[in-house]
């Protein structure tokens, strides 16, 4: 099995993979060695991947490698088995590249259309012939509720709903309708730009946030949760074998 550490901007996830298959996962605010050293318990590690949007993580990375007998340190100079043509690789986030890999991997040989509801909404595109293409950045849910709340004087601070509708009859109802149709309407705007543009173009949602929009855009959606999570494993193993020298 493998170990994947995947520090985002809000959580830490932790997870046991076994051939793509999530066998055990954690996740937490911080980085949590207990809760970690409980997933190397559970079976025989033989590699392990961090990857932070955080900065570099020496802490973890040390605390790591005197539990696995390889880690890899998931970096701008790592190498990674898609071709990237982004300006300034050394900015882009290494989730937004580690699900790039993992479309590569669950859909190979199409065009694909990253939507990953996370902090951040992020839209990246993965053509046929396995190259990132890059993408856009937008806030995420949870930012929009903070911002409306936080830079005005008497707006409620709301959550995420799965009600659809386009008016709201209360104050609450009317802020939590404009959030999510607001991110409703952007990523279906942009989707339908792209078909226009691109053939038989494959769309994923993955992120926290993606499963109160999978139902209510109208779209042949594909969710994977575990998708970041993939690349990362893809990577690894990339890494660990000869392949990228060929």
């Amino acid at each position: 099995m493998n170990l994947i550490v995947d520090i985002g901007n809000t959580l830490v996830k932790s997870a046991l993979l076994e051939r793509r298959r999530v066998v055990e996962e954690h996740t937490d605010g911080v980085f949590c060695p207990e809760a970690v050293a409980g997933l190397l318990e559970r079976g025989r590690v033989r590699r392990a991947i961090l990857s932070s949007t955080r900065g570099e993580m020496p802490e973890v990375a040390e605390w790591l490698r005197e539990r696995v007998s390889s880690l890899l340190l998931f970096t701008p100079q790592t190498p990674v088995p898609i071709r990237n043509v982004y300006r300034t690789p050394q900015t882009l986030g290494r989730d937004r590249l580690a699900a790039a890999v993992g479309a590569t991997v669950l859909f190979p040989g199409r065009n694909v259309l990253i939507v990953d509801f996370g902090t951040a909404v992020t839209i990246d595109l993965v053509t046929a012939d396995a190259t990132y293409r890059g993408g856009c950045i937008s806030p995420g849910v949870q930012l929009r509720f903070g911002a409306l709340h936080d830079r005005t004087a008497a707006l409620p601070l709301c959550r995420p709903s799965d009600e659809e509708g386009l008016q709201g009859l209360t104050t609450e109802e009317a802020v939590t309708r404009g959030v999510m149709n607001s991110v409703a309407f952007e990523i279906e705007g942009y989707i339908r730009r792209m078909e226009a543009q691109i053939d038989g173009l494959c769309v994923i949602f993955t992120g926290g946030d993606a499963k109160y929009f999978v139902k209510r855009i109208k779209n042949t959606i594909f969710a994977s949760c575990n998708l970041v999570y993939c690349g990362l494993e893809r990577i690894l193993e990339y890494n660990a074998s000869e392949e990228y020298l060929d």
